[in-house]
């Protein structure tokens, strides 16, 4: 179907990104172009909006019918508006927003201060509030002689974020990624910091500061959020780091809820891209890339354009790019694990979970406090060792650590009155079960016991699980693949451990004159940043001589 340019201009949200074509295909490649963006995820958008601020004539191809990539909303339910994969804010950068507009796009979020809950079996529970007064006050509670270590505990990471990424032009998300040198000199003679940040496990890190144990499992999945690693692996810590060094609304390390789901954030990119003239079509796949020349599309047309940036991932890019890649750059690019261990629910409720450590369901059945936060479904120190065993070796585990997250009692707008609605990030699960003869069959096979065994996980801390549970959409690894386009249904674009961050993250410049990167595979990593696509954005212009 072809869209006049107005329909495609109409706010992106308007259609949930579902957003068509502004012309025929036959017309888009007849007109001229500075660049080609391929992949409109929120990256590519904000990529597409500075080059286009900049005068740029700028195109951006997606293979999907829905733009936004793998932070984008739909109606998971009737009625019923969620973000399938992304689903809460904290790392989208205040420079992107402010710089493009984003509030008087529509753009606003509820900050999660009620923090992380975790309840235990033995019906214990604590709510790790983002208020320090609150917060110390259930840690001394839970565990009296962990208060000072649990307050050392978030000093470092406050050390690393003031260090690393102040809220001014030194942050180090900003333009080119820094070596670990440069990084080591910010932080001088803090070993402390240092250790979170290129050595120590998420286990390390714990028992580190802090003595009792449900305390010590109660923080341990905030180190392997996305990763294919244990928490018992060696530089599991520095992704604690990485999801707290955010600074949204002016708040060090909070997250939030978007209004309307986190694929508002992509439609915003998109509604200042067009608006400074990019053009967005949709459902266009790109069959190969022809560095500094164009693309040609699985249609068969050839666009041409002198500067190509790919928002896929790299292991799509290389299939795109063929025979013109880079040696060197297809070794770096297949060196860096790419194989998902994530699986993630998107839940309609009938009413709230009612957890046994702290029942209840709140007024109006709309939330208790630790309902407006996190939660956690924790597994023990053998639980998590058990389960990712399990999950490498091709089998489902006996648990699964679940994060929980209710958009519906922020944002009343994304369900039905007396419904509620539950995003499940859960690991470990395999990508490829053990006996299939593919990903996709095993998870075809698997997918009925792997919603039993998220919902059995949250359940044995609930009353009500399942029973309040009116539907669920179930993504493994392989589903997220083929949804959103990632290979390996792994969310960053490829891992984030210390090994594979900084100066060892792809950059946006690649070998290939005219081709360029800005997903999350590039610095500064993965997660809802869009600085991503910015310094993408910056890196095309500077080597055009374009200010």
């Amino acid at each position: 179907m072809t869209f006049d340019y107005s329909a495609n201009s109409a706010p992106a949200s308007n259609s949930l990104g579902k957003i068509g074509l502004p012309s025929s295909i036959g017309e888009l490649a007849a007109r001229t172009w500075d660049a080609i963006v391929i992949g409109a995820g929120h990256n590519g958008l904000a990529c597409a909006a500075y080059l286009a601020r900049a005068g740029q004539r700028v195109l951006v191809l997606e293979a999907r019918e829905r733009i936004g990539g793998a932070c984008t909303v739909e109606e998971a339910f009737p009625g019923v508006k969620m973000s399938p994969c992304a689903y809460l804010a904290g790392l989208l950068h205040p420079l992107v927003i402010e710089e493009l507009g984003l509030p008087a796009r529509g753009f606003s979020w509820t900050p999660a201060v009620n923090g992380l809950f975790v309840p235990f079996l033995d019906g214990r529970s604590i709510q790790l509030w983002d208020d320090d007064a609150k917060c110390d006050a259930e840690v001394e509670r839970f565990a009296p002689r962990d208060l000072a270590g649990f307050r050392a505990m978030c000093a470092v990471i406050r050390r690393l974020r003031d260090a690393l990424r102040p809220a001014n032009e030194n942050d180090i998300w900003i333009g080119d990624s820094p070596t670990r040198e440069q990084i080591e000199d910010r932080l001088g003679n803090d070993d402390e910091a240092k250790a979170v940040l290129f050595d120590w496990s998420m286990a390390e890190f714990v028992e580190h500061y802090l003595e009792d144990e449900q305390l010590q499992v109660a923080y341990l999945g905030q180190g392997v959020i996305g990763t294919n690693a244990s928490p018992f692996e060696k530089g599991t810590a520095s992704v604690r780091f990485h999801h707290g060094s955010g600074r949204l609304g002016g708040m060090p390390g909070m997250w939030g809820y978007v209004k309307g789901g986190m694929g508002m954030v992509s439609f915003y990119l998109a509604d200042a891209a067009r608006e400074a003239g990019a053009v967005i079509a949709a459902g266009v796949p790109v069959a190969q890339v022809l560095p500094g020349e164009g693309v040609l599309l699985e249609s068969g047309e050839r666009i041409s354009a002198p500067v190509i940036i790919s928002n896929a991932d790299p292991r799509v890019s290389l299939r795109l790019l063929g025979a013109s890649v880079d040696a060197g750059w297809d070794q770096k690019v297949r060196s860096t694990p790419i194989e998902g261990c994530t699986v993630k629910l998107n839940v309609l409720l009938n009413e709230l979970p009612n957890f046994t450590a702290r029942p209840g369901l709140g007024p109006d059945r709309n939330g208790e406090p630790h309902h407006y936060g996190q939660i956690n479904a924790p597994l023990t120190k053998a639980e998590w060792k058990a389960g990712f065993a399990a999950a490498k070796a091709g089998r489902l585990p006996d648990h699964l650590w679940c994060e929980l997250y209710f958009q519906s009692v922020h944002d009343t707008t994304v369900a039905p009155a007396g419904k509620h609605t539950m995003s499940v990030f859960a690991q470990y699960v395999p990508h490829t079960f053990a006996g299939s003869e593919s990903a996709q069959q095993g998870w075809d096979a698997h997918r009925e016991q792997a919603r039993k065994l998220a919902l059995d996980s949250i359940g044995r801390f609930c009353s009500n699980i399942p029973d309040a549970v009116d539907d669920a959409q179930v993504l493994g690894p392989p589903d997220i693949e083929e949804k959103v386009g990632l290979t390996g249904g792994h969310i960053f674009q490829g891992e984030i451990l210390p090994e594979y961050m900084w100066d060892k993250r792809l950059t946006a410049r690649t070998p290939m004159p005219g081709f360029y990167m800005c997903g999350a595979c590039t610095h500064p990593g993965g997660s809802v940043i869009a600085m991503n696509g910015r310094n993408a954005a910056m890196a095309v212009l500077k080597d055009l001589n374009i200010k």
